[in-house]
Order: structure tokens, then sequence, then C-alpha cells
């Protein structure tokens, strides 16, 4: 077994502001591979889709479901990773991978993430409880306010769900609930490290500015459910599919596959890019 745990301050910090940062969750040597793998794995660029922020600039993502046994799959099954997540979802059912994410925000044309809440969108995926659903981002390049980093309100998960509509391509949430936290609530730059880790719940407001530096900001995110929690609008099956754990050596020592055998997103299958009719009531412009 993994010897790697979460303490007890993190999980607490984790519920109380609804996001808590893990330095060094990965080595030097495992950021390596990864960033290797996401820069010369033709599966990423070709399954790369582009979305629209409210500027016109263009965002990448790579979106896959199960995890398999490619570098990638090795880290979202890894023990340290599936251990820390039981800890911070709860022990009252299994935990399942939802989906992982490579996003690549380039130097001058990486665009920006509308304020929302992943919850935003899986609440089109109709999942039933979003305290059972948390993400990790695992910082692949540095990530400073300077090309983008992540901006969070903390305790902003304790407001529930925000209605959300379309901002761009993107779905956004909307800015008067948000101006209300921001008003209410401390705005956090979270900067990191390669390697580092940032866990969040699925309810955590959160944004990110276009990328106008010199210098890539390139992060994976990995989703999780607990297999408790029902989606009733999901045709993947990997949410609610058990993890098949394996040991935090695999990153590095176990042969990978390419990345060629994984079941990508296609943009005309997200359900949350489907009009359901509320999203033109919800005002998602800047102010």
């Amino acid at each position: 077994m993994s010897g790697f745990k979460l303490s007890a301050d993190q999980v607490e910090l984790y519920h109380q502001q609804g996001y808590v940062v893990v330095k060094n969750f990965c080595s030097a040597q495992e950021i390596d591979k990864l960033y290797a793998t996401a820069l010369d794995d033709s599966a990423m660029k070709n399954n790369a889709l582009d979305l629209n922020d409210q500027s016109g600039k263009k965002t990448k993502l790579s979106l896959w479901f199960t995890p398999g046994n490619d570098v990638f799959g090795y880290l979202t099954r890894s023990e340290k990773m599936v251990n820390s997540v039981q800890q911070l979802l709860g022990d009252k059912a299994k935990v399942c991978h939802f989906h992982s994410k490579l996003m690549q925000k380039e130097p001058k044309v990486g665009g920006a993430w509308e304020w929302h809440q992943d919850y935003g969108y899986w609440y089109k995926n109709q999942f039933m409880f979003p305290d059972e659903l948390l993400s990790v981002m695992i910082a692949l390049t540095p990530a400073y306010k300077e090309n983008g980093c992540l901006q969070v309100i903390k305790n902003s998960h304790k407001i529930g769900r925000v209605n959300h509509g379309f901002s761009g391509e993107q779905v956004g949430a909307d800015m008067q609930m948000v101006d209300n936290a921001l008003k209410t609530m401390e705005l956090v730059y979270s900067e990191l490290e390669p390697g580092d880790a940032l866990f969040f719940h699925s309810n955590l407001l959160h944004r990110s500015e276009a990328n106008l530096s010199d210098h890539p900001r390139w992060s994976i995110i990995s989703c999780y459910s607990l297999q408790s929690n029902l989606a009733y609008n999901e045709t993947s099956t990997s949410w609610h599919t058990p993890v098949n754990v394996v040991p935090d050596e695999a990153i590095l020592e176990w042969e990978s596959e390419s990345l060629s055998n994984a079941d990508f997103l296609k943009k005309e299958n997200d359900p949350a890019l489907k009009e359901t009719g509320w999203e033109q009531e919800v005002n998602n412009e800047n102010s």
C-alpha cells in the first residue's frame, strides 16, 4: 500500500474552504514523464477540443473517461491519488473515476476559463450528490498569476449550485452570484509548482485568466465520484466503475500504452454544451 496519506488538517481544510493544495504530490521525475507524454502522444493533439472564451481566445483540452494503462491512467489509478480522494469524499462507497482532461494553455493565445463550478457542468449529467464529486489538478508546468493560474473563491462551495449559462462556448456561472461571493469571501490565486496538486469540491467557484505570458500552463485535472453517486444523463461507464488501483511506482516503472486507446470525449456529445432552455436567463457578463 502507498505510504502517502493526507493529514487530518488537510482533510479538514478541504471541507472548510472547499479546496486544499498538496505540495510535491508528484515527483519531478513523474512530472517529466507526464509532460513529455502530453507533448509527444499524438492522441492528445488529435482529440483536443477548442473552446472559445468570451473574447474569442481558444482554450484547449483533451478529455477521456476510462483510465487505462497509459502514464496518465497510472496517475489517476495510483494508490496515493485514490486514497487521497477516498479520504476527502469519505468511505461510504468506492472511488470511481469520472474523467480526466489535459488542459493546454499556450503562451499568448491560451484562452480564459469563465467563473464556474464543476457541478454547474455536471448538473446536466444529472449527478445527484455534489458532495460526492471532486477534482484534482496536477500542475505539469508552473502555474502563476502571470500565465493564468486557477483562481478560486474560498468557501464558495457552501453556496450550493449556482445557475449556469453559456459564456462564449463555455458554461459560466451567474455573474450576480459570483459578484456576491466576491464581496463576501476571499479570492485566492492558486499558484502551483510542477507536481503540486489542488483538490477541490465540485461546487467551488473558480476561473482562470487567458495566458498572455511567454510560458505555457499545462495541467491534468482528474475528476472523481463515489460509486454511491448516481448520474442519470451520462453515457460513459467509468463514473460508476470502481477504480482499478495500481501502485504508485507504476507511473515511472510500468510499461505505458499510448493514449490512442482512450475513450475521448467528442464535443458534440458533451451534455454541458447542450441547451436546456434555462441558460438564457443567466447573466454571464463580467461587469
